[in-house]
């Protein structure tokens, strides 16, 4: 008996599709340099995140599909207090190139347009940016760029057979505190969904 396909829709925003909805992860760990510690050590977190559907966008003969999102994270221990982290972007899907465009803005005063090369289908999305380059790159405000230049930004997007969303990051600094040396400013967390956005979902 041959294997029954399991049915796929017409999946318009490629491999953004699963992210559409609100999320929850209570398994995160940011890895970074503390300054009033001076060392770097770990930090668990919380987080919430959504990512909502925006019209078609259109440069020309380009066509975009894609979602405009955003990411709090709060400290285990601070989940009534100001989140320590808060992210606001866009993903965006250009089919013709295969590429994923992610552009984002992070509160601490940088903004970052990274990019990955992707299939419709792919569950693993690797993001990447570097400053000084034309399309896929990294700015940051003067204070940052004297004591904690970014030097690259890795990032992937991992969706996981469990219906789960695992995104990590790989940031490189190059710190005053650490005598101009470069560290890794790694996070990584785990999240479910907790509300699709779907007009029969108030029957779910």
């Amino acid at each position: 008996m041959a294997t029954k396909k399991a049915m796929v829709g017409p999946q318009r925003l490629g491999p953004l599709t699963p992210l559409v909805g609100e999320w929850e992860g209570n398994v995160g760990v940011d890895v970074s340099y503390h300054n009033k510690d001076d060392e770097t050590t770990p930090t668990t977190y919380f987080e919430k995140a959504w990512f909502k559907p925006i019209p078609l966008q259109e440069n020309g003969q380009q066509q975009l599909d894609g979602l405009t999102y955003q990411s709090k994270a709060w400290r285990h221990g601070e989940e009534a207090m100001d989140p320590f982290h808060d992210e606001v972007g866009y993903l965006l899907w250009d089919k013709v190139n295969s590429q994923v465009i992610r552009a984002v803005v992070f509160g601490r005063g940088i903004a970052i347009m990274a990019g990955a090369t992707a299939k419709a289908t792919d569950k693993i999305i690797r993001f990447k940016a570097t400053p000084g380059d034309p399309s896929y790159g990294i700015l940051q405000n003067k204070y940052l760029m004297q004591r904690a230049e970014l030097k690259s930004f890795d990032s992937v997007f991992k969706f996981n057979p469990d219906g789960t969303f695992t995104h990590s990051s790989d940031i490189v600094l190059k710190l005053a505190a650490l005598g101009g040396k470069s560290m890794h400013h790694t996070d990584v967390n785990t999240l479910h969904l907790v509300k699709r956005y779907h007009p029969g979902a108030e029957f779910q």
